[in-house]
């Protein structure tokens, strides 16, 4: 996924803050490049090629051991290069890891986001993971009390269309009003209600694993 553009930054922020005056929910949208660095699976795919390498050489072959070592450390270090590629990693990491992973980073993102902390429990993150193409809805307890799961579902349903035809902001953003839509229904603006959470588009980099 592309970086975003100043001018798209402020469509969605503008969806957030117009969705939440409908609302006494608060809404916080959180967009990473990847959800974990899967650096400990590669590793352990490198050193399982190496330890394998040397089997038919010692068996098919008269070569020196001093030659299948050395092969079984190039084969390694060749690995070990190749790992440095974050599109390698996510690749060769099982989807279930991905989606574990993700999933846990979008609770960490939740607690880390203070969604937790509004004083009706309304708090719903949208939390997208590039690398792993995935997309999930996390509500407070407030929420899930009053709105089925298969609602938040059918919203992530929709975003991540949008999202693989190449329309991510219009995806954003509708996923935005959805919300905005859901909460209006069950939690209606209170008259002296004020704005708990920031309303601006969270992007994690890369590097900002927890």
């Amino acid at each position: 996924m592309k970086p975003f553009t100043r001018d798209e930054h402020a469509v969605i922020a503008e969806a957030i803050t117009c969705a939440e005056k409908t609302t006494s929910g608060e809404i916080v949208v959180v967009v990473a490049k990847a959800s974990s660095g899967y650096h400990f699976f590669a590793l352990m795919c490198v050193a399982m090629a190496a330890l394998a390498v040397p089997l038919p050489f010692i068996h098919f072959t008269k070569w020196p051991i001093e030659y299948v070592y050395l092969l079984q450390l190039g084969v390694f270090a060749a690995g070990v290069i190749v790992a440095q590629s974050e599109r390698f990693r996510v690749a060769i990491a099982p989807r279930r890891l991905k989606q574990a992973r993700a999933h846990l980073r979008a609770l960490q993102q939740f607690l880390a986001q203070n969604l937790h902390t509004t004083k009706g429990r309304t708090g719903v993150l949208l939390y997208v993971s590039d690398a792993e193409h995935y997309a999930e809805v996390i509500a407070d307890n407030g929420i899930y009390e009053k709105v089925p799961r298969q609602v938040w579902d059918d919203l992530i349903a929709d975003l991540t269309d949008r999202i693989g035809n190449g329309d991510r902001v219009q995806g954003f953003v509708a996923a935005v009003e959805r919300c905005g839509e859901i909460l209006a229904e069950h939690f209606p603006p209170e008259p002296l209600g004020e704005d708990e959470l920031p309303n601006h588009l969270i992007v994690l980099d890369a590097q900002q694993y927890v």
